[in-house]
């Protein structure tokens, strides 16, 4: 059963730690994935890089990159080496040598997914990493809190932003997806939503006229990985609502018809009064069914613990191939 796996074809979509996580947990089921990646970045090395050059921002693709790197020394110390930040008094303080990397080849080349594709030989990555449209983007979100309506511009603004979502949009509002993810996502087995911002990197996937469209259409397995704090709140973490249903509601919002086959929960959130039952009943209108795992990295966690998630995606991709 292993080795059948082992041609499964698996979308993801997402961005930033949320994906890494995902796709390191992916490239042990699989050498067929495609990561769809974000590319409204606006802050950091990115955001510098971006204003600089006016180009995608290389942040999320190359930790994307650094996740799916070959498991041997070479793949993993290339990998290493993409993720250094240099540290300095200088203009190169804070960027991250793979997103200079990309930047070189994108200004030298001017195509995007030829320096993505030539880095990933570069690291000999498992799969294959585009980005989620072919210029940048902005996120624009309306929210409403105690002082009214407000509008917010850019990725980091909007996944700091306290309030209820009313409007979230892109700039450009009709931006052109590759035709490479396109592809994909019409002939994948399986395609993984999330997790990680739910406005800022999850959402804005189903932004992207075409690639929702092909979502809509595909017959791909679904499979929504909620994030594991989407009732706590920290000074500075995106606000995203009281209960992770709030999550699904707004996902049901932007893109209403999206149907979804599973909707994995860490145990700690079907833990909490009601929040099971709620959700449940949500995914089964979406089509689909909850999975309860054990699914952070330690109690307490925001972060997914990538082992976990591959015993969750491996029960759910062996099940479904003796169906």
């Amino acid at each position: 059963m292993q080795e059948s796996l082992t041609q499964t074809k698996v979308v993801a979509l997402g961005g930033g730690h949320g994906l890494a996580a995902t796709l390191s947990a992916l490239r042990k089921l699989t050498s067929e994935i495609t990561a769809i990646v974000t590319v409204a970045d606006n802050g950091g090395s990115s955001g510098r890089l971006r204003e600089e050059f006016n180009s995608l921002p290389p942040g999320d693709l190359r930790m994307a990159l650094a996740a799916l790197c070959g498991d041997d020394e070479w793949g993993r110390n290339w990998a290493q080496i993409m993720q250094y930040r240099f540290t300095s008094e200088g203009a190169l303080d804070g960027h991250a040598l793979g997103n200079l990397l990309l930047t070189a080849l994108w200004d030298r080349d001017g195509d995007p997914i030829q320096g993505l594709d030539r880095v990933g030989e570069l690291l000999k990555v498992v799969g294959r990493v585009l980005p989620m449209a072919i210029e940048p983007l902005d996120i624009e979100g309306v929210f409403r809190n105690w002082e009214g309506q407000h509008v917010v511009r850019g990725q980091t603004e909007v996944a700091i932003s306290k309030g209820a979502l009313e409007e979230l949009r892109l700039i450009p509002d009709n931006p052109t997806a590759t035709q490479e993810g396109l592809t994909a996502i019409t002939e994948a087995d399986f395609i993984t939503i999330g997790p990680g911002s739910w406005f800022s990197s999850v959402l804005p996937h189903v932004l992207v006229k075409q690639q929702l469209s092909a979502l809509m259409e595909s017959k791909a397995k679904k499979i929504l990985i909620l994030n594991l704090d989407a009732s706590n709140f920290h000074s500075g973490d995106e606000f995203a609502g009281n209960s992770p249903a709030e999550h699904l509601q707004v996902l049901q919002r932007f893109a209403p018809g999206l149907k979804c086959n599973f909707a994995l929960i860490d145990k700690s959130i079907a833990e909490q009064n009601g929040a099971l039952n709620e959700l449940e009943e949500l995914v089964a209108d979406m089509g689909g069914r909850v999975i309860v795992a054990d699914l952070a990295s330690h109690p307490g966690s925001k972060h997914h613990d990538p082992a976990k998630l591959f015993s969750a995606f491996s029960h759910i991709f062996a099940a479904e191939m003796l169906r």
